[in-house]
């Protein structure tokens, strides 16, 4: 039995009072339940996203700790003017994001710009927005949710799945460049979750194949060894832990939220 006493945070790792979380892509799905955990978890939280209507929604439930901004991240002069109205932020969550499948042959260079445009360069133009201000208060947690097709690949969706591949990079690069300044930087990568991106895939198979929607959804399921779907507050759980106190020598990691899919 080890009778040592527990051995005591670095002062610059507890999580500062009032801390400020942003989350994008807040309205729907694991977005919203990120901010619902972050609210739990003490922060105030801005909701980020295109459309306002959700997040207002989402606001009315979660009461003053969170607030609304209506932003398109891929728009950088907007993303801009949005962060420098918000106070000091030490925490971000890039979770906006858009997976659109088709195979290479038939990915329009549109298609192939979106993708890109969504999941990796708004994450850059939320993440260059908010890293100087981290740097200034030494504290800070970026946490981009990636996905399972940045660490193994899917057919059909290439775009998207070099869109996260990217996400991955920047995150292990950006995590070295502020190693030394109090902040941490990580991926969150879940599999299949139920939300409605799930439910665009199961109706694109059953337009594609014929497939039922049960037959559909149980392809899907497969892929997961536990052969079920990720649960949102599962993808949020992780989120969670990353911005805590206990996790500030974590940084540069992939987190593989996917019932042992990815290993």
């Amino acid at each position: 039995m080890n009778d040592s006493p527990p051995v005591a945070l670095t002062s610059d790792a507890a999580v500062p009072k009032g801390a400020h979380a942003v989350v994008t892509g807040a309205g729907r799905g694991i977005g919203t339940a990120i901010a619902e955990q972050l609210v739990r978890d003490g922060f105030a939280v801005t909701l980020l996203g295109r459309s306002r209507g959700p997040l207002d929604a989402l606001a009315e439930v979660l009461g003053p700790p969170a607030s609304v901004c209506v932003c398109d991240v891929t728009d950088s002069a907007a993303v801009t003017r949005a962060f420098a109205a918000l106070p000091t932020v030490h925490v971000l969550v890039n979770n906006a994001g858009q997976a659109e499948s088709a195979p290479v042959s038939r990915t329009t260079d549109a298609l192939w710009q979106q993708m890109l445009a969504v999941n990796l360069t708004g994450t850059f133009h939320c993440t260059r927005a908010v890293i100087d201000g981290m740097r200034a208060v030494r504290w800070g947690r970026v946490v981009n949710i990636a996905s399972t097709a940045a660490q193994r690949g899917y057919p059909y969706v290439a775009a998207y799945a070099a869109a996260k591949h990217g996400v991955i990079g920047f995150t292990r690069s950006l995590a070295l460049e502020v190693a030394t300044a109090g902040i941490t930087v990580n991926a969150v990568c879940p599999g299949f979750t139920d939300t409605d991106m799930l439910t665009r895939s199961v109706d694109n198979i059953v337009q594609k194949t014929g497939r039922t929607p049960e037959q559909a959804r149980a392809q899907l399921a497969a892929l997961n060894p536990q052969q079920r779907f990720i649960a949102p507050a599962e993808v949020a759980s992780a989120v969670s832990w990353l911005c805590s106190a206990g996790a500030a020598s974590v940084t540069g990691q992939i987190v593989s939220v996917s019932g042992g899919e990815v290993m």
